[in-house]
């Protein structure tokens, strides 16, 4: 029986107005996940960074796992062009999803949703639901506010400072490859 490659879980934009550079990043981010050895699982739509992340991926070998919500797949953004689609109810349901098949957690720049989907695991993380490692790709200090904002939270003892163990900061994306090679 053959070995299950790890997956890594890339969480990022889905917003295709952004710069030039921040797509070129993401294709980056994705070779090197397929060049490494490892399996992607990301939200399931072709559009934004998300469906560059998955292409390059792909293109470089790796299985892309697309999980996605109900309400996304009825708007026609879901990526046909990927090894699965699951489709889930919700949501939360996506989000647990997406933790199952995960062995590591990127995070790329992103909105909203992105951020809910780092505290997340973070949190999850916490509270011992998983061990994996998270890498926030701080790419052109897209992060360095937030990362500011953590230590404060340290600073003010709103949590404990040994919690920074839990994640990992990188610069580019072969960092983030760096930090899961060793990691494992």
């Amino acid at each position: 029986m053959t070995e299950r490659k790890k997956a890594i879980c890339v969480f990022c934009s889905s917003s295709s107005k952004i710069e030039p550079h921040f797509f070129e990043m993401a294709r980056t981010m994705g070779s090197l996940i397929g060049s490494n050895g490892f399996d992607l699982v990301y939200g399931g739509t072709n559009v934004g960074l998300m469906v560059n992340v998955a292409k390059n991926a792909r293109k470089e070998g790796a299985r892309v796992i697309g999980i996605i919500p109900r309400q996304f797949e009825s708007k026609a953004i879901a990526e046909t062009e990927i090894d699965e689609l699951i489709v889930t109810p919700n949501m939360a349901e996506r989000k647990a999803r997406m933790v199952e098949r995960a062995d590591a957690f990127v995070v790329l720049p992103g909105g909203f949703g992105t951020l809910e989907e780092l505290f997340e695991v973070m949190s999850l993380k916490i509270i011992g639901q998983h061990t994996h490692p998270i890498i926030i790709l701080n790419y052109r200090g897209y992060y360095s506010a937030l990362i500011d904002q953590f230590s404060t939270i340290y600073e003010e003892r709103f949590a404990a400072d040994y919690l920074a163990s839990f994640y990992h900061i990188a610069a580019t994306p072969t960092e983030v490859i760096a930090c899961i090679l060793n990691a494992s």
